[in-house]
């Protein structure tokens, strides 16, 4: 019996573009675990997407399926996979969650739908890397108002057809057995960019790198364009709302740190103003900047700042500053540069 396709058979378009890929490697000659290596897929993915390949096209076995690469172009003897020629690699789409929800290809804009098909998007891109169920996204979307109509799948079509691979029908959202992800390497996630970012970032703290750390910092910094998910509903939305806007604080606060030790005080200052308007309740924030104020000479503008703060936080919250906010209005009027952490400076 032959072990290649018959002209009846299914061709190579009912393959998914990671189907592809595996079926490529597949005929290249390569094990299991150098596909699962090469293609950054767990060792037992493999087997699983290999027996869908040859059932989709009609395929007996591992061997037919090597021939059928041959047969069809995808590897050429003694070349290796001919993945440029025979499936052009695509454009990568951008997705991006430190603002208002965006997604892009080529620079282009994407039409992403209404807010609750936006929210699914923002699920996969937020867990970028792993599968979510139709359990997790109703979850993280609707919460504990699930819709009436069985939307998911509906969304995740709609998604599949707005987030192709340039020209092709393949979409960069897999289907699989337990549920919907991206598809590794095909989307560029701006939220997993700052997670490297702030790997560089301790590296270069604990080395003492002051100067790169400023850089990094700003670098993540950048990437935030506004209120993280703007306008987005469900309670996965609002958890890494929230989550991520004390990441943006804490990346100001470790950028100041570096900035005051190398005595770039206007700079602290500026970002410290900025961020305290965007957050007045924030007395760590306050303090920082009262600190920054004080070591520029400018104990009056310090001693305002925890008065402005006295005054919001009685108004909105009802309640007095922190001891830590005290202590350091205590110091500043007693000019502790000790306890202000100030001795040996630079500036």
């Amino acid at each position: 019996m032959p072990t290649t396709a018959i002209t009846d058979r299914p061709t190579d378009t009912a393959l998914g573009h990671l189907e592809r890929r595996v079926l490529c490697a597949v005929g290249c000659g390569l094990r299991d675990d150098e596909i699962a290596a090469a293609l950054d897929l767990p060792e037992d993915s493999v087997a699983e997407q290999l027996a869908r390949i040859l059932g989709k096209l009609g395929l007996r076995d591992r061997a037919a399926a090597i021939v059928h690469a041959f047969d069809r172009g995808l590897v050429v003897p003694g070349s290796g996979p001919r993945t440029r020629s025979a499936h052009p690699a695509p454009p990568v789409v951008e997705v991006s969650v430190l603002g208002p929800l965006l997604a892009s290809q080529d620079g282009l804009p994407l039409s992403l739908g209404p807010l609750r098909q936006q929210a699914v998007l923002a699920a996969l891109a937020l867990c970028s890397g792993r599968t979510l169920s139709r359990q997790e996204l109703l979850d993280g979307v609707w919460g504990t108002e699930p819709p009436v109509a069985n939307v998911v799948p509906v969304y995740i079509y709609r998604l599949r057809k707005a987030l192709r691979f340039g020209d092709s029908p393949d979409s960069v959202i897999e289907h699989g057995r337990r549920g919907y992800r991206l598809v590794s390497g095909a989307v560029d996630v701006d939220v997993v960019r700052m997670e490297r970012l702030l790997t560089d970032i301790g590296a270069a703290e604990r080395a003492g790198d002051a100067e790169r750390t400023v850089r990094l910092c700003s670098r993540a910094l950048k990437l935030f364009r506004g209120e993280v998910l703007a306008g987005l509903p469900g309670p996965l939305a609002e958890r890494e709302r929230i989550r991520l806007t004390e990441r943006r604080i804490a990346l100001v606060r470790r950028k100041v740190e570096c900035q005051l030790r190398l005595g770039r005080h206007s700079e602290a200052i500026a970002e410290l103003f900025a961020l305290s308007a965007a957050h007045p309740l924030d007395e760590p924030v306050a303090a920082m900047l009262m600190r920054a104020l004080y070591r520029s000479g400018r104990q009056a503008e310090a001693l305002t700042v925890f008065d402005r703060a006295r005054r919001r936080l009685a108004d909105d919250l009802g309640v007095p500053p922190s001891l830590m906010l005290r202590r350091t209005h205590q110091m500043i009027l007693r000019g502790d540069e000790a306890g202000l952490g100030l001795t040996g400076a630079a500036g």
